[in-house]
């Protein structure tokens, strides 16, 4: 699927991909060439706790598998054959280890279809339009599985100067762009946004 993103200085289109065995090879090289992402997470964070014992080498294996096996979801975005970057997505289920627990469960009532957890974007590919592309890739890939009631986390900048790295359940207006309202705060800068997804 051709998100039509662009960047601010070229004219070609980004396209996302699902994560997959086809597209598995082009994730583990963005991954690889960005230190494991997060220091060796390899998106395995909201899949499991991480923790100490666990090794970036066991958190690659483990997101191989469940690649393998259909268990984890990802828009990824690409420019040609390079990924950029990615969206993960998938069910509670799937993906239950979420930020703000605690306050998160204070004030649910129901659970959600779906979670979109977080964003990575690889070096050097800021400023591309590449989290809005893969979160709207990652909506079209929910509508293509049945849609649902979607929940995001992401944080409000405001006037902060906020590092990368707590960007990564994704900044609030790439949400709100995409039609995501917000629902409760579970911390003093993040949000649980919603979002009513039809089939497609």
């Amino acid at each position: 699927m051709s998100s039509g993103a662009t960047d601010d200085t070229s004219t070609t289109a980004l396209e996302v991909r699902p994560l997959d065995e086809d597209t598995w090879p082009a994730f583990a090289r963005l991954v690889e060439a960005n230190n494991g992402v997060w220091g060796g997470c390899w998106c395995m964070g909201f899949h499991v706790k991480l923790g100490k014992g666990r090794t970036p080498e066991q958190n690659r294996a483990e997101k191989e598998q469940r690649v393998r096996e259909g268990r984890t979801h990802a828009a990824l975005v690409f420019d040609g054959d390079d990924c950029l970057g990615w969206c993960q997505f998938g069910s509670p289920a799937e993906l239950p280890e979420i930020k703000s627990r605690r306050k998160y469960e204070k004030e649910l009532t129901t659970l959600p279809d779906w979670r979109i957890t977080c964003f990575f974007t690889g070096k050097g590919n800021r400023k591309r339009g590449v989290a809005h592309a893969a979160l709207g890739g990652a909506l079209a890939e929910i509508a293509g599985k049945g849609g649902g009631t979607v929940e995001g986390y992401p944080e409000e900048t405001d006037d902060r100067s906020v590092p990368g790295s707590f960007l990564h359940t994704g900044p609030m207006a790439v949400f709100e762009n995409h039609g995501f309202t917000r629902t409760r705060p579970v911390s003093p800068h993040r949000w649980v946004v919603t979002l009513t997804v039809a089939p497609a």
